[in-house]
């Protein structure tokens, strides 16, 4: 019995000293991953957290070069707004199915939303423009335009806004990879200032 008693204590520490250990390395791994991802960058309704995700660029700097930069942000469009739990309801569930996407590099060339965000953009689209949807007058202009918005996706006819016409990750125009797209000062290399410099030599 003696040598049982002995035994036993070295085992419990052993297995407190692993699930220790265990836990301590999860929540690490977990806080650098929540790092890296920038996760509480996700919170705000900055366009550039979209960015974290490097296969957004392309769709980052469409919307960047459209009408839409001055008045919608991405969660304008891609986010209900029915109530502050289902906004970030659905961000969550709609972020961590992109991430797992893009994590595996599972992403297709030309991406399409789902069903489900579709209806929610569809729904922005109508909240924005319910003026515009609803005025008698655009009843004539169009004739079914207001019974077709009910039927059609706005972008079945506006497919160039705000992400332009070609939706290709290797397609789209302005596809260079900075963050942001948005600087106001412009990186000219070296040798374009000469030619400039040159070309202005030359002019005078």
């Amino acid at each position: 019995m003696s040598r049982f008693k002995n035994i036993l204590p070295e085992k419990k520490t052993t297995w407190r000293t692993v699930a220790t250990v265990s836990i301590a390395c999860l929540l690490g791994l977990g806080a650098f991953i929540a790092y890296e991802a920038h996760v509480t960058s996700y919170l705000s309704d900055d366009p550039q957290a979209c960015v974290n995700c490097h296969v957004m660029t392309p769709v980052y700097n469409s919307w960047m070069h459209s009408s839409h930069r001055e008045w919608a942000s991405c969660n304008d469009c891609h986010v209900p707004h029915n109530n502050v739990f289902n906004q970030y309801f659905f961000k969550a569930k709609d972020g961590l199915y992109h991430a797992t996407i893009f994590t595996f590099r599972a992403e297709p060339e030309v991406m399409f939303m789902r069903e489900e965000s579709a209806e929610v953009v569809q729904n922005n689209c109508i909240r924005c423009h319910i003026q515009q949807v609803t005025q008698a007058n655009y009843t004539d202009w169009i004739e079914t335009h207001l019974s077709d918005r009910l039927d059609r996706t706005c972008w079945s006819c506006h497919r160039a806004v705000p992400h332009g016409k070609l939706h290709g990750l290797s397609t789209v125009k302005y596809n260079i990879a900075p963050v942001p797209t948005n600087r106001t000062e412009v990186v000219i290399p070296e040798w374009l200032k000469n030619k400039i410099n040159e070309s202005k030599s030359s002019s005078k």
